[in-house]
């Protein structure tokens, strides 16, 4: 059911939002009455009874851009996915879409188009905005966690690196998509028998999800061996646009691509320097695609950067499968079956020489889910980076790959419930270690540590109806939750 309740289906849904429409799901809120969004998100329950928040703008939905108001879809579609992977009960979820207009002219000429028709405000209006349902949602729900999503390239990290510091938060274009990433990275690392600290990236797509997977692994060598973050940059070489992200490009890098822009004394000439030059020159033991550049993994380049490494770790992640930057069996030929491998969707396994093997594949669902959900549990003032790659390895430790390098470097999605119990282990540990819990009660011992987790984990299973009294009744067995509790106070 994953390609019914997610991706791709779930991008046809928020592209035919409008035409679909039957009842509102979730909280809208729109630029326009920035006066009423305190209300509006006070309609959802008391204080106690939301624990995990997904909000997105609609402004870069994957593969599919902006999708305006219809974005809404990608907030339920991820809070779906947390019940469904880490039992994150679905009562206690709050889906939010922040309508700011749209720059999508086909939503904006549609008569049946239910947003505002207008180009996206941007600048100081959007930013009240944000900070507006930002400070509404912790003062009505202080112990919510908060899941940014689908944001657009110029204000996802932005906003990210504005409330890390003070909340606990999570975007996971940014940060998923590295996690998962970095994940495969360290089980291909494994296989391949390199230290981490001796690794060198080329990360072909420097957006959002491309500069989040160098954020990710930036931080893991610089946990990992000890170096600042400047430092561990240096082991990461990225490609854009202008080709190799230099110092010289000045003002057309943006904040997330400064920190991996090499120095102009690195290179020679001032021309462009494509990708077959950085896998020439860099001689790199993993090359990432997030570009959405189909085809871009050629022959020539595959078979330069496999005749410097024994297993090159090459990942096209761009989605959908349309626009994947080199097709794995073209990999897998290319490179004699030597390729180490994760792709960004779904694909058929390959062979070679008689020997078949799956493909891995980098779903942000085998990670997104066990992070917020050790968030949760253990009540974390913060999201730090150290709980992060705390989550990666835990992810990295249930690879296949490490007890036969011929499986898959990530496990497959149904068993992300069993991975997302171990993540959030990882994660509530951390939290506990660096202070940053605040639920009493946590236990030590790693079995009972354990067990704690999966008794907070809500199953889909019926259970028994038996008739209580009003007097002894929850509010959840009274019908008083979220509006219906609104509605019956009122």
């Amino acid at each position: 059911m994953y390609p019914i309740i997610y991706t791709p289906t779930e991008g046809k849904a928020i592209q035919n939002f409008s035409r679909i429409f039957r009842r509102p799901e979730g909280c809208f809120l729109n630029i326009g009455d920035i006066d009423r969004v305190y209300h509006d998100l006070a309609q959802w329950g008391e204080p106690q009874d939301i624990d995990y928040i997904v909000v997105t703008d609609g402004e870069e939905i994957l593969g599919i851009g902006d999708q305006g108001t219809g974005g809404i879809l990608i907030s339920i579609a991820k809070l779906v996915l947390t019940t469904l992977c880490a039992g994150i009960h679905a009562n206690r979820t709050l889906a939010v879409g922040l309508d700011c207009g749209t720059d999508n002219e086909k939503l904006r000429n549609n008569d049946l188009y239910l947003g505002l028709k207008h180009p996206r405000v941007r600048g100081e209006k959007y930013e009240d905005f944000i900070e507006t349902f930002v400070q509404s949602a912790r003062k009505l729900y202080p112990k919510a966690y908060i899941h940014f999503e689908d944001f657009g390239l110029p204000n996802a990290r932005r906003i990210l690196d504005k409330y890390r510091p003070t909340m606990a938060c999570f975007n996971d274009d940014v940060q998923g998509t590295g996690c998962v990433t970095l994940a495969a990275i360290m089980a291909g690392l494994h296989v391949s028998k390199t230290n981490l600290e001796d690794v060198k990236v080329v990360i072909f797509g420097a957006g959002t999800a491309g500069t989040g997977v160098a954020d990710q692994i930036r931080d893991a060598i610089a946990t990992e061996s000890g170096k600042s973050k400047e430092e561990a940059a240096k082991h990461i070489w990225c490609v854009d646009k202008p080709g190799l992200l230099l110092k010289r490009h000045g003002d057309k890098l943006n904040p997330a691509q400064n920190p991996y822009a090499r120095d102009d004394s690195e290179w020679d000439g001032d021309k462009d320097i494509d990708l077959l030059s950085v896998i020439k020159t860099v001689k790199p033991h993993v090359l990432i695609g997030t570009s959405t550049k189909p085809g871009s993994f050629t022959e020539e380049i595959v078979k330069e950067m496999a005749s410097h490494v024994s297993r090159p770790i090459i990942f096209p992640l761009s989605n959908p499968t349309s626009l994947h930057e080199a097709n794995p069996a073209d990999l897998n030929s290319w490179t004699d079956g030597k390729v180490l491998l994760a792709t960004g969707s779904p694909f058929p396994p390959v062979t070679h020489n008689g020997t078949t093997r799956d493909v891995a594949e980098c779903n942000n669902a085998l990670v997104f889910p066990g992070i917020g959900l050790g968030a949760v549990l253990s009540r974390a003032r913060l999201l730090s980076d150290k709980m992060l790659v705390a989550a990666v390895k835990a992810l990295s430790a249930q690879s296949p790959a490490l007890k036969d390098p011929a499986r898959p470097l990530l496990p497959d999605v149904e068993d992300v419930r069993e991975v997302s119990v171990q993540i959030a282990k990882a994660v509530v540990r951390q939290a506990v270690e660096e202070g940053l819990a605040t639920q009493e009660g946590i236990p030590e011992d790693e079995g009972e540590l354990d067990e704690w987790i999966r008794v907070q984990m809500w199953e889909p299973v019926y259970r028994p109806l038996r008739k209580v009294s009003k007097e002894v009744a929850s509010r959840d067995a009274s019908g008083e939750m979220g509006i219906a509790g609104s509605a019956a106070q009122d």
